[in-house]
């Protein structure tokens, strides 16, 4: 990745004028970037999250040619078992047709359980799989996700993505398949970021609230392709990190830009009563990608995309599955 001082200019917004006032920033170390980057080539790729259903999607598709907004990735978050056979089918077919990969979260989730601590001060074990019959019902969302076509697989819970780690090495479901971990159990530190690539993850979505130097500190033990809300629903913040999305390419890389909604209503579990919510907030996700897009071009800073239709994370660690 280039260090000279014109892309160390154009990834700092606003620099050069604030040199010219006697307020320039120190320069950028070349240490901090990430050394990593897609199979294929290319050091970010795009997701919008938060599609929850077949109309949501041909909003954020029809939005997307409009703006011209590429997408790598389109994300659900409701889980599997709130779509019927149909639906999941319809957006496979309609993903599928553009070389978009498709991430369905699995259910249930601690958070939708009878567990009371879930609602206390600690929010107790959050979204995790309670109990065996949750963890069963990850695995039977897995199953039928994946039998109607479904490649990627959105997981709360270290002991469901090991499983369905294991579920794809013996065939239960597709080698091929991609397993995502979701923000919500997302690793705050360099170790655990490392783990959950070696139980199975091929992306791992972080807190927002990570600082840059966290940021770099996970990239010096793991290569996973790592996801970030660049804005993030209010329940995960609320933050707008807009104009860090250059920095946190470069030491973040391999990276997802995941284009969240902040001050807007939650819409999970999705269903036909909140409709127009999910239909409008479908669209905008599109508009601040292109916001984003745009102040990565203005800054010089919109080269490295990985080629539309990629999805694979290339080469990870795992720990040994055993016979």
């Amino acid at each position: 990745m280039t260090t000279d001082a014109s892309a160390t200019a154009a990834r700092r917004p606003g620099e050069q004028a604030l040199t010219s006032l006697g307020l320039g920033a120190p320069a950028l170390d070349p240490a901090d970037a990430s050394a990593h980057s897609f199979p294929g080539g290319g050091s970010w790729r795009t997701e919008v999250p938060s599609c929850e259903g077949p109309e949501a999607l041909a909003v954020i598709l029809k939005e997307a040619s409009r703006l011209d907004v590429p997408i790598h990735r389109i994300s659900q978050g409701s889980g599997v078992w709130m779509l019927t056979d149909a639906e999941i089918t319809e957006m496979v077919e309609a993903t599928a047709e553009r070389d978009i990969e498709l991430c369905l979260f699995t259910g249930p989730r601690g958070t939708w359980d009878i567990g009371g601590s879930t609602r206390t001060d600690s929010r107790g074990g959050g979204l995790r799989a309670r109990g065996h019959d949750a963890v069963a019902g990850c695995v039977e969302d897995a199953v039928r996700a994946t039998e109607l076509g479904v490649k990627c697989l959105l997981v709360a819970d270290e002991g469901v993505l090991w499983t369905l780690h294991r579920a794809r090495h013996v065939g239960i479901i597709p080698a091929d398949t991609t397993l995502k971990v979701s923000a919500l159990i997302g690793p705050v530190n360099p170790a655990s970021y490392a783990v959950y690539e070696r139980l199975g993850a091929d992306s791992v979505n972080v807190p927002s609230d990570l600082t840059l130097a966290h940021v770099t500190e996970i990239r010096r033990a793991s290569g996973a392709p790592m996801d970030m809300y660049i804005e993030a629903p209010d329940d995960l913040g609320g933050y707008v990190r807009m104009y860090e999305v250059a920095e946190l390419i470069r030491r973040g890389a391999p990276l997802y830009l995941k284009f969240g909604l902040s001050k807007a209503p939650g819409l999970y579990p999705y269903g036909h009563h909140l409709r127009e919510l999910a239909l409008t907030t479908a669209r905008e996700r599109v508009r601040r990608g292109r916001l984003a897009l745009d102040l990565l071009a203005r800054h010089g800073a919109n080269g490295g995309m990985a080629p539309l239709g990629s999805r694979l994370p290339g080469e990870l660690n795992r720990f040994d599955i055993g016979s």
